[in-house]
């Protein structure tokens, strides 16, 4: 069984992740836990993450694959593994999608587990904790029978000191904007499984475990395709070559036909404007005869209506000395 639970905060992960732990005997593997586990041990990843938790930033994606990766190499998660809290994103998924098929465990299912708001609210405001064995209880639904202490081992019952309305809202938003998605995310994939949270936590785990008792193998189809993307992978430079020696082929073969077509697109160019200028030449000939046959003719009209003119005038002349006589 290799499963990762997704639902909002409140939504009984922390709580049926325990359940089928104690059914199935696989490790439930919480990034908190993790985290803790690593720093306390002092282990390299360890040492990252405290460096970067004294810094006030948040822990490494990588951080955390490498200490995912190092609980599943332990025995007890040859079997299995329950994934509580991670992924909490897209690309922790993607990441987490590619550790597991390199692992060649890749996930079965991802079981959602449906609560409306109110009582997201209730369960988180009423959730305590065991300090000793982490047991969880609720005061509205599953009080412990001892009060303060849990039933199983007498420890102390914790109250989260982020267990308030105020701290639940911001929590709610943040997984409604960033975890939400992965819903999408697993149904494309098609592992997707869902469940109705509210009710019972017998009657959820019951529903959980008829899910898990039909989950398909995929490890051999992870196997397949790894090898089929390493095989591509191997493939891929000579199918380039041959790709690019097909494609200078082309080009070669195509240049001389572009070559004569320039040529003659010139040769073209160049008859059109030898046309051009000996039309050009014969108007501009036949043109300037004309001017010169106009302006023949204008002029011998003038010199006839000059000489009208003058012929006029000398009649006059003669008038006007022949009437004088005529008086006397």
């Amino acid at each position: 069984m290799r499963i990762v639970l997704l639902g909002a905060p409140g939504s009984g992960k922390g709580t049926q992740a325990k359940k089928l732990t104690d059914k199935y005997h696989v490790p439930q593997i919480s990034t908190g836990d993790l985290l803790r586990a690593a720093v306390k041990a002092g282990t390299l990843l360890g040492l990252q993450a405290k460096a970067a938790m004294d810094a006030g930033r948040l822990v490494s994606d990588e951080i955390v694959l490498g200490m995912i990766k190092e609980r599943l190499s332990q025995a007890d998660a040859q079997k299995g593994f329950i994934l509580d809290g991670f992924p909490r994103n897209l690309a922790q998924a993607e990441a987490l999608d590619n550790l597991l098929v390199k692992l060649k465990q890749p996930l079965q299912a991802a079981v959602l587990i449906e609560v409306d708001l109110d009582t997201l609210i209730q369960r988180m405001t009423g959730r305590r904790t065991c300090e000793s064995c982490g047991q969880m209880y609720n005061i509205y639904t599953t009080p412990s029978k001892l009060d303060d202490r849990c039933d199983k081992c007498g420890g102390n019952l914790r109250h989260r000191a982020d267990d308030n309305e105020e701290t639940i809202g911001n929590r709610l938003r943040v997984y409604e904007g960033q975890t939400a998605p992965l819903i999408d995310y697993y149904r494309d994939q098609g592992i997707l499984r869902t469940v109705q949270g509210s009710g019972d936590i017998t009657d959820i785990h019951k529903a959980i475990v008829k899910i898990v008792s039909n989950l398909p193998d995929r490890t051999v189809q992870a196997a397949k395709t790894g090898a089929a993307v390493e095989a591509d992978a191997e493939a891929r430079p000579a199918t380039v070559k041959k790709k690019a020696a097909s494609a200078k082929q082309k080009v070669t073969a195509k240049k001389p036909a572009a070559g004569k077509k320039s040529a003659q697109k010139k040769k073209t160019a160049k008859k059109a404007v030898t046309k051009k200028k000996s039309t050009t030449k014969k108007k501009s000939a036949r043109k300037k005869p004309v001017k010169k046959k106009t302006v023949k003719k204008k002029k011998p009209a003038v010199k006839k209506k000059v000489t009208r003119k003058k012929a006029t005038k000398k009649r006059a002349t003669k008038k006007s000395t022949l009437r004088p006589s005529r008086k006397k």
